[in-house]
Parts: structure tokens; sequence; C-alpha cells
């Protein structure tokens, strides 16, 4: 792995000390994240070894930095920013690395995960000196002109996250304990993430069934606000799908099995799992939505 040089430049010429970050992720959200904290003086640290040359290209389009995984310790903090059934395994790695020095820096999860996986990935620094804090990333990727998305904290008593808010990301912090906002992340991708996955199922079903025409026609006249949401959501979602699968079950998990809806969620898993398939795959599903979505409003 080639290292580079980690002083930021910026330091010397305004006099003052700007921070280091770590992010392990360098997806859509991780790189522009990075990029959001780069824009505004941070150096940001990552570890690529093992990914695509997708990946490669967008961290390095972003200005990380590419480091030896011990490297990474030398960053002010941490952050996984990974999909759902990565989490456990990044943190392991941090807590390996962590273990091998003094001063560890704090670890931040910003993925989406129950909180008893969150308990359970806390566990994972037990004896290791690691102050671990719970994240959640409610919004799109950060884009410039705009503040979002929000970042929400918990278990943030020393407020380390100031450190992500002073180079512009958009942090609220919770009151609640570890776990609290891997809750918040719950709720509300369960109601956005679940009504694309329940819109997604039914137009399908209605192009099935011959009713694709006149279900257009009806959202567009009934529920327009529906209608316009759909038409930009569902399309969004196609290169996200493979992702939201684990999402789907972290959910299922955080409503746990006396709750009647966790089938539901389960359910919209396999959903996603699917679309991810046929994305990847015929895009047959892509095709039929794609025809419903673009029908054009019908006045009755």
């Amino acid at each position: 792995m080639v290292t580079s040089n980690i002083s930021n430049p910026m330091s010397s010429l305004i006099g003052v000390h700007m921070p280091n970050f770590a992010i392990i992720g360098s997806g859509a959200m991780g790189s522009a994240v990075a990029k959001r904290l780069i824009d505004h003086g941070a150096t940001v640290l990552t570890y690529l070894e093992g990914r695509s040359e997708r990946t490669i290209a967008r961290a390095k389009a972003a200005g990380m930095v590419p480091v030896d995984r011990q490297e990474l310790t030398k960053a002010e903090l941490i952050l996984s920013i990974v999909p759902p059934s990565e989490a456990i395994k990044v943190a392991g790695l941090v807590a390996d690395i962590s273990s091998r020095i003094p001063a560890p820096p704090p670890f931040v999860d910003l993925n989406a995960i129950a909180p008893k996986t969150m308990q359970a990935l806390a566990a994972r620094f037990e004896g290791s000196g690691v102050e671990v804090l719970d994240g959640a990333i409610i919004g799109g990727p950060p884009v410039r002109g705009t503040s979002g998305p929000t970042i929400y904290i918990s278990g943030d008593t020393a407020e380390r996250s100031r450190l992500l808010e002073d180079c512009g990301l958009q942090i609220r912090r919770l009151d609640g304990p570890l776990g609290a906002a891997s809750a918040l992340k719950m709720c509300y991708a369960g109601i956005n993430k679940g009504f694309i996955g329940l819109s997604t199922t039914m137009l399908l079903a209605a192009s099935r069934s011959g009713a694709a025409e006149s279900l257009k026609a009806e959202l567009s006249q009934s529920l327009p606000d529906v209608d316009r949401k759909l038409s930009r959501s569902i399309p969004d979602m196609y290169p996200k799908a493979y992702r939201w699968v684990a999402e789907m079950q972290e959910i299922a998990d955080f409503l746990g099995e006396d709750d009647p809806a966790t089938t539901i969620f389960r359910g919209m898993a396999d959903v996603f799992a699917r679309m991810a398939d046929d994305v990847e795959g015929s895009r047959v599903l892509v095709g039929q939505l794609d025809e419903i979505l673009a029908r054009p409003d019908i006045d009755r």
C-alpha cells in the first residue's frame, strides 16, 4: 500500500490546526462526506486494500489519502460509512489496529444498523480504550451548496463530533445513550425506504395485471405528491437496492419477532434483493417500472 504525507498544508497557511479524519468506506456517501470535510480544510485518510478500481477512483477524486490500515489511527476520529452487512467487520478491523497504540482515536459508526447490532459492535472495543459513538446519516450524500445530510450522534458526552461540525457537516447530538441514533435511523428508513419498497411492489403488480395505466392516472390525480415522489425515488433506488437488503433486515431485527411488522420488513429485504438482481441482470423489472413512471398524467 502506498502511503502519503498526511499533514495538511492549509494548517500552516491559516495558522490553526486542521483535523485529520479517517473514513472507512469510499462509496457514494463516504466519498461525498470526505469531500465536504476536505473542502473545509481537513485531511481524510482511507484504507483501500482489496477495493474495486471504481471505489479507488472515487476516493481519489474526492481527495482522500490512501494509507496502510495502521495509519488510520493517526486520525482524530475514525468514521465507518459502509453497507450494514460490513459494519461489524469494520469495527473488528478498527478494534485490532487500535489495540496496538496507547491512545487510539474515537470510532464513529454511521451505518444503518439496529441498536442491538450497535451494541454488539461496541462490544468489539471492550478493553481497547476506544470511545465508541453511535451515528446515523439521514439524507443523501453532501452536495456543494447544500447543508445536508443531517448526521445524528448519540453517546457523545465529550462532544467529539464537534470536529465534524467545524468542518462543514450538519451534526445533531442526541441526549440518548449508545443506540439512540441507530434507533432513529431504523424508524426513519423504515418509513422512507419501506414506502419505496411497498410502492415498487404494487407498481410491478399493476404492470403484471394490466392496471398500470389506470393506477398511474389515479395517482397523478388523487395523490400527486406521491406520484412525483415515486417518479424520483424509485429510479434513484435501482443502484442502491443491493445495500437496502441488509438495511431492511436490520429494521426487522430492530422491531423484534413479537412485532407483526417484522415480517413486512423481511419481505422488503426480499423485494430489494430481487430488484438488485434485476438491476445487475435482465433489467426487466426496471423496464416495467420505468414504463409506468414515464406515463403522462391523464386528466379525468
